[in-house]
């Protein structure tokens, strides 16, 4: 085969390769699209500003998910302020000073296997540890701690990741200045890092609002008639409300467009949440080039 043909051969299989990337991302999009217009459809009569302010009532055929929005919102941002300086931390050690030793190759198999485990297994260890062993009970802390540790996995690959892109003639100009290790690593390379950080913090603020199976044991209740008032009371959440609307409703046509008004709602905080990290990092980006 000469060169040419080879290279032409070579081209042809990347064009290929290249048109089934973009395929494979047309379908996702078309499901994505197609999820959301069906939820549109289905769930905005049921949106209305008694909706978004009110409690539910009349057994779960009536009234809004207030409380469900508010426990969702902090369930998800607490878990965040927990898991992240630790996931942060973990990777800065993975990658900056543990090298490639036996206990390394440990710890990342051990991380690998974690973002493996369902939720549910999430769930029942939270209820096993926090609310029962370490006597937290159903409540706001025991769910954010359970959610941070399933988000645990995503928080430090993608910090670890960052911290392999920024070059390593920075840390060498910065040894070379006279800073020590720990001042390079604090000044220079965290927060070159850092918007990239960001990116998991983004992809576990997601998967912590949409959980069902790692709170349902150990922070959301069927229904409380006032929003909680410490991190040791329970909440309501949007993906249990759902559950509980379509498991345990007592006049299931009332409830379903009140199931569809929850997750539309759920799509809204989610797709909010993220949008406003979304802006914070590249703030942090523009700010960083500065």
């Amino acid at each position: 085969m000469t060169t040419a043909t080879h290279n032409r051969l070579r081209l042809r299989i990347q064009h290929i390769m290249l048109g089934l990337l973009h395929a494979a991302a047309a379908v996702n999009m078309a499901a994505l699209s197609g999820i959301c217009l069906f939820l549109a459809v289905r769930g905005s009569s049921a949106l209305s500003w008694e909706f978004l302010t009110a409690y539910p009532r009349a057994m779960m055929t009536e009234g809004g998910v207030m409380p469900c929005i508010v426990g969702t919102f902090l369930l998800s941002c607490g878990s965040m302020l927990l898991v992240f300086p630790a996931g942060v931390a973990t990777a800065v050690y993975l990658h900056e000073y543990s090298g490639s030793s036996r206990i390394t190759r440990c710890i990342r198999f051990g991380i690998s296997n974690l973002a493996g485990v369902p939720s549910i297994i999430f769930g029942l260890f939270g209820l096993s540890f926090f609310v029962t062993f370490l006597g937290l009970g159903v409540s706001l802390m025991s769910g954010m701690l359970t959610l941070a540790i399933l988000t645990l996995p995503v928080i430090i690959n993608t910090a670890e990741e960052s911290l392999r892109r920024i070059p390593q003639s920075w840390r060498e100009a910065s040894l070379a200045l006279g800073a020590s290790k720990w001042q390079t690593i604090v000044r220079i390379v965290i927060p070159a890092a850092f918007p990239g950080m960001l990116t998991g913090c983004i992809l576990g603020l997601a998967r912590a609002a949409g959980e069902t199976g790692a709170i349902m044991f150990t922070a959301a209740v069927y229904f409380t008639p006032h929003l909680p008032e410490s991190v040791f009371s329970p909440v309501m959440s949007l993906p249990y409300h759902m559950y509980v609307l379509a498991t345990s409703g007592t006049d299931m046509d009332k409830t379903l467009p009140l199931q569809y008004g929850t997750a539309l709602m759920l799509i809204f905080l989610v797709v909010g949440m993220n949008l406003l990290a979304i802006l914070l990092r590249d703030r942090m980006q523009r700010h960083g080039r500065q």
